[in-house]
């Protein structure tokens, strides 16, 4: 593919051209994501040019170590580069790599001893208390044509996400026996067991759900059933959110788990301590 510039000698070039070629026929990656790894090969031959003292032939890709893998990585780290810029560029010569050795041209198992650098654990952004009350009180947002007990069940499932910091597995998990206690005996990731308080606003979405439901409910089967009558699937309850976020103005950061989320910080902002919430959400470690 024509457009790239490398500072890689011919057969190498041949190579990267041949590799980035195939990305777009056979992978059909955008325009944009061609240009970003080629980028990547270009500042990785830019650097190999300098370490090398000449520009990098197959060769010279083939019997590079992975020390030699770090010291671009650590080059790049040192101009300010980001973990996940990093890990990025990292798995664009690995595909470079992959492409080459299929194809018989060169190959060098250095680069898979190379560790991706470790990225940030992504926390969900929590919700304001507003929003988190908005979503929870309007989970009817489910069409004209959706039967009223829908649009109750709907309310139930938000309102157990935000107001008891379920995880939506678990909020779907819940079976008419356990819906008549409080507190909930919820068993998490783990098979980790813990004990969550039902607020009577929850305890209201409920009810209200239970006195609407057209469907007999085994005491132990899941509680929360889809229009036809089978246990209701997390994807329902995700493109909800999806409409809610349309419908309300919200981030596409507003997603079932961030209610979880948004239960703590709401707990945390207002007094509560940092060990109990910690023992409500079932987390282990109190990170």
């Amino acid at each position: 593919m024509s457009g790239y510039a490398f500072s890689l000698a011919p057969d190498a070039a041949d190579a990267a051209s041949h590799w980035l070629t195939a990305l777009k026929s056979e992978r059909r990656l955008s325009d944009r994501t061609l240009e970003a790894y080629a980028r990547d090969l270009g500042q990785f031959s830019a650097f190999l040019m300098g370490h090398l003292g000449a520009l990098p032939a197959s060769a010279d890709l083939a019997g590079l170590t992975a020390s030699d893998f770090r010291a671009f990585l650590a080059r790049r780290r040192k101009e300010g580069v980001e973990s996940r810029s990093l890990a990025r560029q990292l798995s664009a010569l690995r595909s470079f790599y992959r492409h080459a050795e299929r194809n018989g041209r060169f190959c060098n198992a250095a680069i898979t001893a190379v560790q991706s650098p470790k990225l940030a654990h992504a926390v969900p952004k929590p919700l304001t208390v507003g929003a988190a009350c908005t979503i929870s009180r309007t989970g009817g947002l489910t069409g004209n044509d959706a039967p009223r007990w829908v649009a109750a069940r709907d309310t139930a499932v938000l309102t157990l996400l935000y107001a008891c910091g379920l995880r939506i597995s678990e909020a779907l998990s819940l079976t008419l026996r356990q819906s008549h206690c409080n507190p909930l005996s919820i068993t998490g990731k783990g098979n980790k067991t813990r004990i969550v308080p039902v607020i009577p606003a929850a305890r209201e979405a409920l009810v209200a759900y239970l006195e609407s439901c057209p469907f007999a409910l085994d005491p132990d089967a899941p509680l929360f059933r889809g229009v036809k009558g089978g246990p209701l699937n997390a994807r329902n309850i995700q493109l909800l959110m999806q409409r809610l976020r349309g419908a309300l103005g919200l981030p596409d950061t507003a997603t079932p788990h961030a209610l979880r989320h948004s239960f703590a910080t709401h707990l945390l902002g207002n007094g509560a301590d940092l060990r109990v919430i910690q023992e409500l959400l079932g987390h282990a470690s109190l990170s």
